[in-house]
């Protein structure tokens, strides 16, 4: 991706390097893998932070020093979600609504948010409640190393990901979701739930056509960012940490539908196309 020399957004908010000894959620990234699969990329977390063991200890702060990769990938994130910014702001005004900044807080092992506090294993997700997209710079680490899905554009969709999960709250799709789940089965909540995911992943795509439009992309990028969607389907993952698989149990759906609706995005670049709510077949 070509994000060196661009525009790059105020809206960040950086935790990182210090943490407060307190609550211990879940166990090693390799003991939580249904969490990733709840979680990865966006979903709203509280359902699950409210199930997960938790402890309190007493609250020491700590710090840990930054380096100088880590603040290259602050500049790359902080590029990236300016170039959002941009395409979401024409795109709203283009419909005559205003869109509203999120803010990206950049944190070390666990975090305060308004959906409670969550550790780095639950991975990168979007708090509705406070507007803001939580990422530890270790999710990329094990992007590259345990979901074999490297590139800076694949980081970029991890982003644009969770920037669709605020897309969708300033439309109001997410509060109809989250409204419909108490009155349905757990097998209807999860099909809801992978809907608003794969809707993401969509919108992710629309991101990346404008992106491309401006000149951004490069030759790769765009297999990058289906790498790291197929990296993170539902039915890869289980398989992975279970040996089989259990379609009624997916979140945010199988690696062929996220790459597709990734894809569907990034080639029409047409919000109206992405509606997954209304389709029979994702």
């Amino acid at each position: 991706m070509r994000w060196r020399g661009e525009r790059q957004s105020d809206n960040i908010e950086d935790r990182r390097g210090v943490s407060r000894g307190g609550m211990a959620i879940g166990g090693g990234l390799g003991g939580i893998v249904i969490l990733i699969i709840a979680l990865l990329f966006g979903a709203d977390p509280r359902q699950l932070l409210e199930q997960l063991p938790n402890q309190q200890a007493p609250g020491t702060q700590t710090s840990r020093p930054t380096n100088p990769q880590e603040e290259e990938l602050k500049e790359f994130v902080r590029t990236v979600l300016a170039s959002t910014e941009d395409v979401w702001t024409d795109l709203f005004r283009q419909s005559g609504r205003q869109y509203q900044k999120p803010t990206l807080v950049l944190f070390t092992d666990r975090v305060d948010s308004a959906c409670g506090r969550a550790g780095a294993s639950v991975g990168p997700f979007y708090c509705p409640g406070d507007a803001k997209l939580y990422l530890d710079f270790a999710f990329f680490d094990e992007l590259q190393t345990r979901f074999r899905a490297p590139g800076d554009f694949a980081e970029a969709y991890v982003i644009a990901h969770e920037v669709g999960h605020h897309v969708q709250r300033l439309l109001g799709t997410m509060n109809k979701v989250d409204a419909a789940r108490g009155r349905l089965s757990e097998a209807e909540a999860n099909q809801l739930s992978v809907r608003l995911e794969l809707q993401a992943d969509f919108l992710a795509g629309v991101w990346a056509h404008y992106a491309e439009k401006k000149g951004l992309l490069e030759a790769g990028d765009i297999e990058e960012a289906l790498g790291a969607a197929s990296a993170v389907g539902d039915d890869r993952l289980q398989r992975e940490s279970q040996g089989y698989v259990v379609p009624d149990s997916f979140t945010h759906g199988s690696s062929e539908q996220r790459i597709r609706w990734f894809r569907r995005g990034f080639e029409t670049g047409d919000i109206r196309q992405g509606d997954t709510f209304s389709v029979g077949n994702l």
